[in-house]
């Protein structure tokens, strides 16, 4: 019994990297931005519509712990710290970024992709001392598809709404505001806030309604359980070829919608996209 525990143990010691469990990173998560909140000294910066990728020193992960099978050159650069941000191309271009992004496979579609970073954990400091750390170390190690989201000061409360309206005019998902005294912290943050014209919310879902008329054999609408165990059901947003391959019962999707009705349902609830894992 002994040499067949020392065997296993062996095998997963000597196992690829790519191949070993790999715990669920603890990150920082964002709240809702309320506009009566005074966000005066505080930094904001554009919200990417992208993949989050964790670097946590040895390899990229998905927010959910899954590994990211990069190219080698992609990482090769990358910094023996941990790093946090968004797998991006440009705005608008979530599906396409997913598609690079999943496969296990790499392929050459990696030369669109760029890390965009805003935050580095475990460092000590505010967060602008923290992203310094990662600044200085790309000094001496440039070529790498790393970049570090640009951070605005804020001085006057009227900067969110015109910030936010000049992204969004671009056709951008929206802001995140922080507070960069704040020493880094995980989880969901009043520190850390995300900034948009709409609402967003994540729902499970639970029946594929079928469509008519010219999406016949194809999906008409979602109808979804939220966290507080209402039902919505979503039936736009879609692309053509997410109506012919639409989520699978039991996936998790994110929406956005405009507030409620009288009667508290989520007014004009929209697709966004698959959550990622």
């Amino acid at each position: 019994m002994k040499i067949l525990v020392k065997a296993l143990f062996l095998c997963l010691l000597y196992l690829p990297n790519s191949l070993r469990a790999v715990d669920k990173p603890d990150l920082f998560l964002l709240k809702t931005y309320n506009k009566t909140k005074s966000v005066v000294g505080w930094v904001m910066s554009e919200k990417l519509d992208g993949i989050r990728g964790f670097w946590n020193g040895r390899q990229l992960l998905t927010r959910g712990g899954k590994i990211i099978h990069t190219p080698d050159w992609f990482i090769e650069h990358y910094p023996p710290f941990a790093i946090d941000g968004e797998l991006w191309t440009k705005r608008g271009d979530f599906e396409h970024i997913s598609s690079i992004v999943r496969r296990k496979i790499p392929d050459k579609r990696w030369n669109q992709i760029t890390h965009q970073i805003f935050e580095v954990p475990n460092q000590t400091g505010g967060l602008l001392d923290r992203l310094k750390i990662l600044r200085d170390y790309l000094r001496i190690h440039p070529n790498s598809p790393i970049r570090i989201i640009e951070q605005h000061f804020i001085t006057q409360q009227i900067q969110v709404k015109q910030f936010l309206h000049k992204i969004t005019q671009q056709n951008g998902e929206g802001l995140v505001v922080r507070d960069p005294k704040i020493a880094y912290q995980t989880g969901r943050l009043n520190s850390a806030l995300k900034v948009k014209k709409y609402l967003d919310s994540e729902c499970v879902v639970k029946k594929i309604l079928p469509g008519k008329g010219k999406y016949i054999d194809k999906i008409g609408s979602l109808v979804c359980k939220t966290k507080n165990s209402g039902v919505v059901r979503i039936g736009i947003g879609f692309t053509d070829a997410q109506r012919a391959n639409p989520p699978t019962i039991g996936s998790t999707i994110t929406f956005k919608y405009y507030g409620f009705t009288k009667k508290g349902k989520f007014k004009y609830p929209v697709f966004l996209r698959i959550k990622p894992q």
